[in-house]
């Protein structure tokens, strides 16, 4: 199949919508043994003044406390400590699902239902609870720190395309990619071997899906370069990007075009970024590829599938007929439809024609982490 499902998580995470002190329960226990606070003062050794804002909560449990708790109630002091520590974090967490409430309209830009139907999050009917899900899935605080971590793209993207793009929703892609990227145990990235390995995926064009995806997966890990394979998300129009993870190479498709021609060009398209181009930079590939990088990566692409020379020669003797297509691919060792593409793409075969000569891929149904 084209997809393999993600991998399921645990994901059963209580989260309380109250907080109890450490002093109810303690005076709980001062009412069990009839004991005054006066009385418990005596037996810890402290005032009552501290007593009371211990039950109270505006005294913490600290360790020592908890330790003669334990001498005085027969409770052990991990138990006290717990309690401590879990009010502690119930308060924080409660105040701040009251601060994120302030940005619940931000969640209204942010393809939930399409993230959730191609598994990349869960879907919730609390909105507080779908927030906190797409900030854990882009593995931020809050939209605030979204909008930080979104600024380190946003420059490469604008200058990828001409349309005003969802910012959510290309930030989502492109975070799925990553959270995939980082599963992928990469050997340090070998610009010789990913070269060499160029010339075996190329061959890959003429398989199935079920056959190449993993083997190129397989190849391009093992020189340093995770290749992730993410369905796109409406309003991004991106078709691949590529950036630097750490020390590996990353290779993302969204498989936007559905045909193989499209996909092939796309994979070695961003591997000439990868071998042409700086490992700061962010290439995403859209409508407007017109910058030199761009063009460089076209070329590269261009030519490592149909080497210029033979090209050249086919298109002299072609008597424009399909089969004679068919056998020039095979000749050269690849995929027809790619054949098909670049003679559409150079306006030598109407885009209406050659068509079954193509592959179209669909993605399988993914199931939510």
């Amino acid at each position: 199949m084209w997809r393999t499902p993600m991998a399921k998580e645990a994901a059963n995470r209580f989260v309380p919508d109250y907080a109890v002190s450490p002093g109810e329960v303690l005076k709980d226990y001062l009412d069990s043994y009839g004991m005054t606070q006066a009385e418990l003062a005596d037996r810890l050794g402290f005032t009552k003044k501290t007593v009371n804002e211990i039950i109270r909560g505006k005294a913490r449990i600290m360790p020592e406390t908890a330790l003669k708790l334990e001498r005085v109630f027969g409770r052990p002091a991990h138990f006290w400590n717990n309690l401590e520590r879990q009010y502690q974090e119930d308060r924080v967490r409660l105040a701040d699902q009251q601060r994120l409430r302030e940005h619940l309209d931000w969640l209204k830009g942010v393809p939930v239902k399409a993230m959730a139907e191609r598994g990349f999050i869960r879907k919730f009917k609390d909105k507080l609870e779908q927030l906190d899900e797409v900030l854990r899935f882009f593995g931020v605080a809050d939209p605030e720190q979204w909008r930080t971590v979104w600024e380190q793209h946003q420059v490469a993207y604008r200058q990828s395309l001409r349309f005003e793009p969802c910012a959510e929703a290309v930030s989502a892609w492109l975070r799925q990619g990553e959270i995939e990227a980082l599963r992928i145990d990469c050997a340090p990235f070998d610009r010789r071997g990913f070269q060499a390995a160029l010339d075996e995926i190329r061959a890959l064009t003429r398989e199935p899906p079920e056959v190449f995806e993993p083997r190129l997966v397989e190849l391009c890990a093992g020189v340093g370069v995770a290749v992730v394979l993410v369905p796109e998300l409406p309003k991004t129009g991106i078709s691949g990007a590529t950036r630097w993870l750490k020390n590996k190479a990353v290779i993302q498709l969204s498989l936007r075009y559905k045909s193989n021609d499209q996909l092939w060009f796309t994979f070695f398209h961003e591997a000439g970024h990868i071998l042409k181009h700086g490992r700061k930079a962010i290439f995403l590939e859209g409508n407007g590829m017109d910058s030199e990088q761009e063009e460089e990566a076209n070329a590269f692409a261009r030519d490592k599938l149909i080497p210029p020379t033979a090209y050249a020669t086919f298109v002299k003797t072609w008597g424009r007929t399909l089969n004679e297509i068919k056998c020039f691919a095979h000749q050269i060792g690849i995929a027809p439809g790619i054949v098909v593409g670049r003679l559409q793409h150079d306006c030598l075969l109407p885009v209406t024609h050659g068509n079954k000569l193509k592959i179209y891929y669909r993605w399988a149904k993914r199931e939510a982490g």
